[in-house]
């Protein structure tokens, strides 16, 4: 039988017998070098060469959710602040940290996300969490528009224009027998970067439109 020319990621950790999170974060941190087979694969002999020991010693505990880690942030600020609402975090705080490379994604599916859960805690040692935070909750299209003070159909208007977009879409079922909805979610710093970024609109004025009134923003053309 001949020789495999090359391993992906996920059959380096089953021939190492380690974790594939635990590999991919060996990868990540350069533990393991890079692929040298193709962009995603290793050689035999790179494979050969690995330490199997210095993989699970790079990350020695578990990898664990989004959502779990999105329970050790909402802990870090209520350790901080007694008041705050551990429920105000959730994992669409934790992907958007992911996107800003401050979390690194272990998983192959991209639905099912894996941490680091120590640099999970390294996050949640940082003295600017709670802003991380505050800049990364969602805000769905009624509480944007309540947020920046203008009518739904105002902000219906930024999102035609392509002024602010959904970084997320999540199901939403209405009553019984009423099926679900896909209910598009926004950063909160988005939606407060709003103003400064359109000065060219008065938003004094778009604040004091009557309800029953044409949007000033829907003459502006996409």
């Amino acid at each position: 039988m001949a020789r495999r020319s090359g391993y992906d990621a996920d059959e380096v950790a089953g021939q190492l017998c380690v974790p594939a999170a635990a590999f991919r974060w060996a990868w990540h941190t350069g533990v393991v070098p890079a692929p040298d087979a193709s962009s995603w694969q290793w050689s035999p002999e790179a494979v050969e060469a690995m330490d199997a020991e210095a993989v699970k010693a790079a990350m020695p505990r578990e990898a664990i959710s989004a959502e779990a880690a999105a329970d050790r942030v909402a802990a870090a600020l209520d350790l901080r602040d007694r008041g705050g609402d551990k429920g105000a975090v959730t994992a669409f705080v934790v992907r958007r940290l992911i996107e800003r490379r401050l979390l690194t994604d272990l998983a192959v599916a991209s639905a099912a996300e894996l941490l680091n859960p120590d640099q999970v805690d390294a996050v949640c040692a940082r003295p600017d969490l709670a802003r991380l935070v505050a800049e990364e909750s969602p805000l769905t299209p009624a509480q944007a528009s309540d947020r920046i003070g203008v009518r739904r159909t105002d902000f219906d208007h930024m999102v035609r224009l392509g002024w602010v977009h959904p970084v997320e879409w999540r199901a939403v079922r209405f009553g019984a027998g009423r099926g679900v909805a896909d209910l598009p979610l926004f950063r909160t710093a988005d939606i407060d970067a709003l103003p400064a970024t359109h000065p060219e609109i008065d938003w004094t004025a778009l604040r004091s439109v009557e309800r029953d009134r044409r949007s000033p923003l829907a003459a502006l053309a996409a």
